[in-house]
């Protein structure tokens, strides 16, 4: 269910939120005021403050912990994807500078460029990689790997080849880890459950008088709906409305069409 939730457009994440949290809200008011538990549950009136606060703040850290892994994880993944583009456009600059005739190379890094973009990137918004990209980026290591390219060019820009197109994988495979990491669904079970329990102990403190208690109950709601979504928003790095383009790979794209490519 979290999966389904964090892979919806940015309507449906905060949708979602004001509903889940709306529903508690009125539940809590429903138990405290309403005919049937109201006079049971006031009976516990003149619960202090405070002690909100110690509930309000382990959802505070475990909100901030989530905030931060996920930056962290967006920070990865842009860091590879600026690699790959980097790598790549290493291995095209290469191919041109050298003596010797190196087409079929530069025809095998075309093919590996626009699958990644054309085919990977929509696989990525679903935590998969494409088909095509991994054959690409196979025919593109077979002729970086051709002994003839060390006798004609040199051991030197063969191994600068070979180097950059390794680590040109090796960012694709960092980009392919991150996009398809769902490792965060127990912690957002977690952060849902304690803005359920904060709203609880909201309602605890405010057993006195109704009106008092629903509009703390909006207060924090609102302020929990808005942190949550914006950071849900970010949970998918290469999926949903806050996502990393394959702009620096479409720019690599170009230097095809750039003279002397």
């Amino acid at each position: 269910m979290i999966n389904i939730w964090l892979d919806l457009p940015f309507a449906g994440v905060f949708a979602v939120l004001i509903v889940f949290y709306t529903v508690t809200a009125v539940a809590i008011v429903w138990v405290s005021f309403g005919p049937l538990l109201g006079e049971r549950v006031r009976r516990f009136e003149g619960v202090v403050g405070p002690f909100f606060g110690s509930v309000g703040i382990l959802f505070a850290l475990l909100t901030g912990f989530l905030a931060g892994d996920i930056a962290d994880r967006n920070r990865q993944a842009a860091r590879a994807v600026q690699v790959e583009a980097g790598e790549l456009r290493n291995i095209y600059a290469l191919s041109v500078a050298s003596a010797s005739d190196m087409h079929d190379i530069r025809t095998a890094w075309s093919a590996y460029v626009q699958a990644a973009i054309k085919d990977d990137w929509p696989a990525m918004a679903h935590g998969e990689q494409a088909a095509s990209a991994n054959a690409a980026y196979d025919a593109l290591l077979r002729e970086v790997s051709e002994p003839k390219i060390a006798t004609e060019s040199g051991a030197a820009v063969h191994a600068a080849l070979m180097s950059a197109t390794v680590r040109m994988g090796t960012a694709r495979s960092d980009r392919l880890a991150v996009a398809a990491d769902r490792t965060s669904t127990l912690k957002w079970e977690i952060v849902l459950l304690l803005g359920v329990m904060t709203q609880i102990a909201v309602g605890v403190v405010h057993l006195t008088k109704r009106n008092p208690q629903i509009a703390a109950l909006v207060v924090f709601s609102v302020a929990a709906v808005i942190a949550l979504g914006l950071i849900g928003l970010q949970e998918r790095p290469f999926a949903g409305e806050v996502r990393i383009q394959p702009t620096a790979l479409q720019e690599v794209a170009k230097m095809q069409l750039q003279p002397g490519g």
